[in-house]
Order: C-alpha cells, then sequence, then structure tokens
C-alpha cells in the first residue's frame, strides 16, 4: 500500500481558502470559493470567465491526490506547472504555430474533470491532459491517445454525480494521470517544468447553471525532491542510481573503489571537475530505461555511456555507447563528425539528433532520458521531454553508420555496440559538469 500523501486542505483553512496551500489567489473570473466541512467548494457565477484559485507557491516535480465531486452539467480541472504573467508573452509549439497569451490569462497543464455527457457526445475525459490557454488537448490530442478508446474508459470509471479520486504524477518531463486507481495518461512533454497549482470553477454559457458547484476533499501533495522516487517509480521498479549524498554503488573505471578526487558530492549533486577519472556502476543491465538530469559549464563535454564494457578490445578497460553531454555552443567538438553527431544528445559519431532539438544550455539543468525495447535492440534518447534519437543495434543502418565511424578501427572489436549486458558510466572529460536524479529501472 502506498503511504499517505500530506493532507493540505485541514483545518487551517476552514475561514478562509486563501490560506489553502499556504496562501492562494484568485485568478481570471469572479467564481466563488468557500471551504465547507473541509470541502472546497467552487460557485459557478454567470456572465464570468473561467475561475482559478491558485497557490501562490510553484511547485515543479510532485505526486498529487485529490477527490472531487461535481455538478454533472459542469466541466472543470486542476492546474499544474501552470503561470500567469503580468505581461503579454507568446509560446511556439512543436508545429512552429504561435500562440499569444494576453497578460495575466491562466495557462498551464491541467488535469480534467469532464462529466458533462449532454454537451460533449458522452465522452467523459476526466483525468485527460488538457493545456489550458495555450496547446488545448494534449491527452487525447497532440500527444497521442485514441479518442474513443479513452473515452470509453473514461465512462467505465467515472462516477457522475459521485466522489471520485485523481491522482497525478509530473516528473522531470513525464507526466501520469490516474481516475479511482487505474491509469490514463502517461506522456512526455518538454514543456514548463514548474509553476503554480489553480482548481477551476469553468465559465458558463447557460445562466441557469449558476449557482451549480464543484467540490473537492482530501487533497494531498507531495513535492518530489531530486535524488527520491515518486510513488509511480516505486511501483514501477525504479532506482536510484546516485542516492544523493555518496558514490555508493559506483567505482573507477580504472578498477577498484569510486575516485577521492575529482568527483565531488554536495547539497545532491554528483559533480566532476578533472582528474578522477570515469565513474561506471556497479549495476548492469540489459534492456533499461534511464533518466537523469545534468548541468554544463560553460565550453563543457562529458557523457553518458550505457551498455559500457570493461576489459573488451585493445582501446583500453572501457567502451560504450554514449549520449552525447556538450554544450554545442561553447565546445569545438559541437562541429565535428558527421551531421551533428558528436552534439548534445546524439549517438556519440553515429546517430545525430535533429538540428532543432531543445538547447542543453550552459547552467541550465537538462533531462535526459534513454529507453531501450524489451530486447534491448531499439534505443531512444530523449532530450528535455523530447524524443531526438532512435535506433536499432542490430539493424544495417547501425552497422553502416558503425563502418563510417571512429569505432570501425579494430581495436573497438567487430560487434561494437551490439553487447546484450552492460554498466552505466559517467565521464570526466576535464569539464565541470553536474549530475542528479539519476535513475533506472530494468525492462523485463
Amino acid at each position: 500500500m502506498r503511504p499517505a500523501l500530506p493532507l493540505l486542505l485541514a483545518a487551517s483553512c476552514l475561514a478562509d481558502p486563501s490560506t489553502w496551500l499556504g496562501g492562494s489567489t484568485q485568478r481570471g473570473g469572479k467564481a466563488r470559493f468557500e471551504v465547507v466541512d473541509e470541502e472546497l467548494v467552487g460557485t459557478a457565477v454567470a456572465g464570468t470567465p473561467n475561475s482559478f484559485l491558485c497557490t501562490d507557491k510553484a511547485y515543479g516535480d510532485f505526486s498529487l491526490e485529490f477527490e472531487f465531486k461535481v455538478d454533472p452539467r459542469l466541466n472543470s480541472g486542476v492546474q499544474f506547472r501552470s503561470n500567469a504573467f503580468d505581461k503579454d508573452t507568446a509560446f511556439t509549439d512543436a508545429s512552429g504555430k504561435t500562440i499569444k497569451i494576453p497578460a495575466n490569462r491562466v495557462h498551464g497543464y491541467q488535469v480534467e474533470i469532464d462529466t458533462d455527457t449532454a454537451n460533449q457526445g458522452n465522452r467523459q475525459w476526466t483525468a485527460g491532459l488538457y493545456e489550458e490557454g495555450r496547446r488545448g488537448w494534449l491527452f487525447p490530442g497532440v500527444l497521442g491517445g485514441d479518442k474513443a478508446a479513452f473515452s470509453e474508459q473514461g465512462r467505465r470509471l467515472t462516477k457522475v454525480g459521485d466522489w471520485n479520486r485523481v491522482r497525478v504524477e509530473a516528473v522531470g518531463p513525464r507526466i501520469r494521470t490516474w481516475l479511482n486507481g487505474e491509469a490514463r495518461v502517461d506522456v512526455t512533454d518538454g514543456d514548463a517544468r514548474e509553476g503554480f497549482f489553480g482548481f477551476q470553477v469553468h465559465g458558463i454559457r447557460d445562466a441557469a447553471l449558476a449557482g451549480t458547484q464543484n467540490r473537492w476533499r482530501n487533497v494531498r501533495l507531495a513535492a518530489i525532491p531530486a535524488n527520491t522516487l515518486s510513488p509511480g517509480e516505486k511501483e514501477e521498479g525504479w532506482e536510484l542510481l546516485f542516492d544523493g549524498t555518496s558514490l555508493a554503488g559506483w567505482t573507477s573505471h580504472r578498477g577498484g573503489a569510486a575516485p577521492t578526487k575529482g568527483w565531488t558530492v554536495a547539497d545532491g549533486v554528483l559533480s566532476v571537475e578533472k582528474g578522477g577519472g570515469d565513474l561506471i556502476s556497479s549495476r548492469t543491465f540489459k534492456a533499461f530505461e534511464l533518466t537523469m538530469e545534468f548541468r554544463l559549464s560553460p565550453g563543457a563535454n562529458s557523457g553518458l555511456f550505457y551498455l559500457t564494457q570493461e576489459g573488451v578490445g585493445k582501446k583500453g578497460p572501457v567502451m560504450g555507447l554514449e549520449f552525447q553531454i556538450l554544450d554545442d555552443l561553447g565546445h569545438a567538438d559541437a562541429k565535428r563528425g558527421k551531421d551533428g553527431n558528436r552534439t548534445v544528445g546524439a549517438l556519440y559519431d553515429l546517430v545525430p539528433p535533429p538540428a532543432d532539438k531543445a538547447p542543453a544550455a550552459a547552467r541550465v539543468w537538462n533531462h535526459a532520458r534513454v529507453v531501450t525495447s524489451a530486447d534491448g535492440r531499439k534505443v531512444e534518447h530523449w532530450l528535455n521531454g523530447r524524443r531526438i534519437v532512435a535506433y536499432d543495434r542490430g539493424s544495417a543502418a547501425f552497422r553502416e553508420a558503425r563502418a563510417a565511424s571512429k569505432f570501425a578501427a579494430p581495436q573497438y572489436g567487430a560487434d561494437f555496440g551490439e553487447w546484450p549486458e552492460g554498466a552505466i558510466l559517467l565521464q570526466d572529460h576535464g569539464d565541470r559538469v553536474d549530475f542528479r536524479s539519476l535513475k533506472a529501472r530494468a525492462i523485463r
């Protein structure tokens, strides 16, 4: 059984909903919010746009649970990682379309509350993922999902006119939702990584709906700090490769214990400077998923190696496939190789990412993900929520790329990159690079 998250709607906010979640502000329309019998109640008001009771505090990675009951004729939702700026802004989506956002307009992710079958063709997309004020429906929508199947599941799960339980987890660019204990959404998106929560009372077009209500209770929230696992990750079998305090589980690529110089751990961050040599994990993987965050100093070069081999060929003790970590704007290696196959996120010297990938700017935390198929052959690289490389380790295309790369040299061996199993390695390339939240799970 999962441990209960901290309860946020409690006696401290009974008299004044503005104290909810340690301080909140109403944005948008003029719907009424109040706390009654430890329930947050939002009442629809005619002639006003969407209204949101928003936290004053911004949150990044989190696990949120709540129960809701709404009038069956209403549509609602809960914002997360959302914002409202004091001046006009613009957002450009993946297709190149620019969306203008007016000043003070609430915009951002929303977990949907959708029980209004009369107006929506009986779709019931509760716990779907919507983006208020920007792209609209994300799932089902531009991030995938079959609308008919999602509706069918929603009709089966939703208790119309009764209490329902929703769970939301956002860790890095991965967002997941559950409705009444069953998974609904699991997507990766490179949009906002931090923002406020906001409980919505939707604007109404029919004045007869004035006075209808949304209710929420048992609102629970837990931040997910760096170097920790979310409840959902624990359920999936993830493990931490870096505990945030030590080099436990890592050794030197030269053999023996982890280096005592060149690598430091401070404030939950693993940093490399120079002279310590590469770190290699004690754990090996066949098929796996790996995520981490990295931060570059200006002009820095490093690498995340996987399926790493020790003691092969004549090159030296270690070799592996590399997710390139590089300041593309400040390091000369970005212009070497072929078609950008030495830029950040590339399968180093083999497969380039697209030229318009999200940049990995110096001094900014970036999110990396490597995931394989169940047989370990197909591999994907993701950078900041976007898939940028996909390849098959046993394909003719992979072998052609290898034959045209530095890895064609005899010292790398004829089967370079096609090993069935290997370790994880963090490279010391002589530059300052920071790492945190290194997590992995075996895929079986």
